[in-house]
């Protein structure tokens, strides 16, 4: 009697385990079986009206500032118009803060959707000055503008327009988009200026309008000794990223559903009162069938 509890026992058991390992999987199944979708990001745009990577060396070298400022930097979604930007640097005109630009219209503007993103800017008869030169303009512009487009789906594009005359150190200079435009002032400097630079990828696009690389010692005084960059106009854009692909798991297989001639079309499970579930409850059936068969068949064994 003991014998048959103890052999009766493990096979309940496992009887047991094999039932709820199929209903616990039916909805793991289910649930794989949905589709999975990520958010897609909106992109990414950005513009600066100007921005100085310049390094003023006063007093013969004596005294190094960095001058590292921009104007109207704007990251999607924000927009920004400032006409004027100071800046203040020690042993210049005594500490006092100085006009970097003035311009009768400099404005950014970024924006962001699930369209595409964009970035644009704006300047209109702008002046910029640095140091050593409290008089002459560095550089005049009429109007200078540049933009960068990512939509959705196509190529992104960036381009840069110029319009009215252009005056670096006092002098009229002609820009072309070919080559970079060099202008030499004796006993001033020297500005080398590189207009509409254009790059883009598959899923991004820059430009900026006017870089200017600058070198420039007034009367060679080593009063105020100014050497880098500026960039006038630069924008930025990144396309939306793609939404992927709806993930489901693979159907399983069927055989091809044949009815007898004549016979009633069923519409689905509604009418059987078939669940989506029903395949996972016949499989747990099968599994008890099975288990019951092995143990009675076991037992009769231990019995002879």
């Amino acid at each position: 009697m003991n014998a048959n509890t103890d052999f009766r026992m493990p096979a309940r058991r496992f009887t047991a385990t094999a039932a709820a390992t199929v209903l616990a999987a039916g909805p793991m199944v289910l649930a794989g079986a949905g589709s999975a979708h990520a958010t897609a990001d909106h992109g990414r745009a950005s513009a600066v009206v100007l921005r100085t990577g310049l390094d003023v060396s006063l007093l013969n070298k004596t005294v190094n500032v960095p001058l590292a400022v921009s104007l109207n930097e704007v990251r999607a979604p924000q927009s920004a118009e400032r006409t004027a930007l100071t800046a203040r640097l020690d042993g210049v005109d005594g500490g006092q803060p100085f006009s970097v630009l003035r311009a009768d219209v400099a404005s950014a503007k970024a924006t962001v959707s699930a369209s595409g993103a964009e970035a644009s800017t704006n300047l209109t008869h702008a002046r910029i000055h640095v140091p050593g030169l409290p008089l002459l303009s560095l550089i005049e512009v009429g109007q200078v503008t540049s933009k960068a487009t990512c939509e959705a789906g196509r190529k992104p594009a960036a381009s840069a327009t110029l319009l009215g005359g252009v005056t670096v150190l006092g002098k009229k200079v002609t820009l072309t988009v070919g080559g970079p435009t060099e202008v030499k002032v004796p006993g001033v400097g020297e500005v080398r200026i590189d207009f509409s630079k254009t790059r883009t990828t598959s899923r991004t696009a820059a430009a900026s309008a006017l870089e200017l690389h600058v070198s420039v010692n007034p009367l060679k005084l080593n009063v105020a000794d100014v050497e880098g960059t500026l960039t006038l106009g630069s924008v930025t854009c990144e396309s939306p990223s793609a939404a992927p692909a709806s993930a489901s798991a693979p159907a399983s297989v069927s055989a091809p559903d044949i009815k007898p001639q004549g016979a009633p079309a069923k519409s689905g499970l509604a009418e059987t009162g078939g669940t989506s579930t029903t395949p996972f409850v016949v499989g747990a059936a099968v599994v008890l069938l099975a288990a019951g068969g092995a143990a009675v068949a076991l037992g009769r064994r231990h019995r002879s």
